[in-house]
């Protein structure tokens, strides 16, 4: 006898999204903050994948005050200032394969609100440790491009990804809303 979970025998449809939010953290020199991880539900041990910050929307919480709360989990920053942000919701849906395993497998995809905020902190704010108790998404980070971002996601997010690197790549100069006290050369220092 062949028995299967609820989840997985579900059809995809059937399944909510995950609310969720996404953060492209920009830098002043106009990259893209990327962390590299190897997501659970992965067979394959060396296939990392690079992706900006992003994770679920508590009860009760808004999307911005969750986007806050996300980047400090998961980067320890906390010197970001909102700049921009995506006019509606942008969802992708699991593939066939991940659907009752990833996402805890109680959802077919996520649905996301995305925001720009400029870092105006120093990279040793960075730190990839576990924070609050929750465990650490990345083992390893690095500044971008934001021409690179679609390239380096996992499949399955790409629409996404492409949407709002095409929606925040006015952000992505050099300097480009930067708080006024930050505009002088000495700041950086």
């Amino acid at each position: 006898m062949n028995q299967h979970s609820p989840v997985q025998d579900a059809r995809p449809f059937e399944l909510p999204y995950r609310p969720a939010v996404g953060i492209m953290l920009i830098n002043k020199d106009g990259l893209v903050w990327t962390g590299r991880r190897l997501p659970k539900w992965c067979g394959d041990k060396s296939a990392y994948i690079w992706q900006m910050p992003q994770g679920g929307i508590d009860k009760g919480e808004e999307p911005l005050e969750a986007a806050y709360r996300e980047l400090e989990e998961e980067t320890n920053v906390v010197s970001a200032e909102l700049i921009g942000e995506y006019p509606g919701w942008l969802a992708y849906d699991l593939p066939q394969e991940l659907l009752g395993v990833a996402c805890k497998g109680r959802y077919r995809g996520q649905r996301q609100r995305w925001y720009a905020m400029r870092f105006y902190g120093d990279n040793s704010e960075i730190d990839l440790r576990a924070h609050r108790g929750h465990k650490p998404e990345f083992d390893r980070w690095r500044w971008r491009p934001i021409t690179e971002l679609v390239d380096r996601v996992a499949p399955f997010k790409r629409g996404v990804y492409e949407e709002v690197t095409v929606a925040f790549e006015a952000f992505a100069k050099p300097g480009f809303g930067q708080p006024e006290f930050m505009r002088s050369e000495n700041h950086w220092r």
